[in-house]
């Protein structure tokens, strides 16, 4: 029996946070949109509609200079909760046409279409273009969706499709298709990276395939076998499913290095309320929290802690701010911090029913989500710092 081709689907939601916003508000259709935090307090953009993109807004901008280019932006503070129960229910909707689905982020999903070629006509690509009618006629969000032999392929296709593009990279054609693309839209090179090997004569995803995996690696180290097999067109295909998502993290890069305790700590409490209000959409608690620091030499490190299993804000932040106060010299400049949930359970493990004082905390931090989700993530905090 011949082995089976692999078909790989890369599914990416466009602009997911204002994509969502607008279906609650429709005005916000056609306008430059940023969700985001802001101005005054150094928050930067979560997402941004394309509108917003044309004046070179971008992700991870802080705030301040999205206004700046945009005059006109309008900010929305987001409802993040809203952001994880849609992409949850996404979930499972496509879960219903791939055997395997794979969640890489809140607003990404890889699957695996392997063997399925007769249940969809032998037509997958065909079938690519009814998926993204599916989500926009169920779920009003306009995607992007590509299919290859491997997940490096199909990702780096859909971002050259974006957005609401569909394609296919047929299978034998790989090397071909990325050979004429810039070298950075191969994942693992960034900004640093490309600027490295631009002055070394690379430009194209071309000039990488000419070198052997040895010439890589003694340029780039380790990372250059990689980046060896990605240029070549090859990947993994493997799809882990809802049991593979392992932990929940929100990190924000600052517009300029922090030391202040006091500031790192404002910004970690924003990205605690991100954390325990998805962690609380899936009815999960965590028993791990990490807290990631990148310094301002760009090393960056983790440091975790194990607790007794919650999903309440005042917990986490209270567990982070100890993580910082060990992590951190007084005055030390860091440039981006993130929080990461991990170790889940779900909160029927947790036996409610014998605390009740446990499910008191709990009906209240659902009122506190709902509040949240019909006014904005602003309108109430647990535990704010000052």
């Amino acid at each position: 029996m011949s082995e089976r081709i692999p078909q790989i689907a890369h599914l990416d939601l466009d602009c997911f946070f204002v994509s969502v916003e607008r279906i609650t508000d429709p005005t916000l259709i056609g306008k430059p949109v940023a969700v985001g935090g802001t101005p005054e307090g150094r928050g930067v953009i979560a997402s941004a509609s394309y509108e917003a993109r044309a004046f070179g807004v971008r992700s991870a901008m802080p705030m301040a200079r999205a206004l700046k280019l945009c005059p006109a932006l309008v900010v929305v503070r987001g409802h993040h909760g809203e952001y994880g129960r849609i992409s949850d229910r996404l979930y499972h909707r496509i879960c219903e046409f791939a055997p395997l689905v794979e969640r890489a982020s809140i607003d990404e999903m890889y699957m695996d279409f392997t063997g399925c070629e007769s249940l969809y006509g032998n037509d997958l690509p065909g079938f690519m273009h009814r998926l993204q009618m599916i989500v926009r006629t169920e779920f009003q969000l306009p995607c992007t969706i590509a299919l290859a032999s491997n997940k490096t392929v199909a990702k780096i296709a859909a971002n050259a499709v974006k957005p609401a593009g569909v394609i296919a990279v047929p299978h034998g054609t790989e090397k071909d298709y990325l050979a004429s693309m810039n070298i950075g839209v191969i994942p693992g090179i960034g900004k640093k990276t490309e600027e490295f090997l631009q002055g070394k004569g690379f430009r194209t995803v071309a000039d990488l395939q000419a070198r052997t995996e040895a010439e890589l690696v003694a340029l780039l180290g380790s990372h250059g076998s990689w980046i060896s097999a990605a240029a070549s067109g090859r990947g993994s295909t493997h799809i882990g499913g809802e049991e593979d998502a392992k932990s929940i993290s929100r990190e924000e890069t600052f517009a300029r290095d922090i030391g202040e305790r006091q500031e790192l700590e404002r910004e970690l409490h924003v990205l605690t309320e991100d954390v325990c209000s998805t962690l609380r959409s899936h009815g999960w608690k965590a028993r791990t929290i990490t807290l990631k620091l990148r310094y301002s030499d760009f090393t960056t490190v983790m440091h975790g802690r194990t607790v007794e299993p919650t999903n309440e804000d005042p917990v986490v932040f209270r567990t982070v701010c100890a993580l910082l106060e060990e992590a951190q010299a007084p005055g030390e400049k860091i440039r981006l911090v993130g929080v990461r949930l991990s170790n889940f359970h779900g909160e029927e493990q947790m036996s409610l029913g014998l605390f009740p004082q446990d499910r008191k905390k709990q009906e209240v931090l659902k009122v506190v989500d709902s509040l949240r989700d019909k006014f904005g993530d602003g309108i109430i905090h647990l535990g704010k710092p000052q």
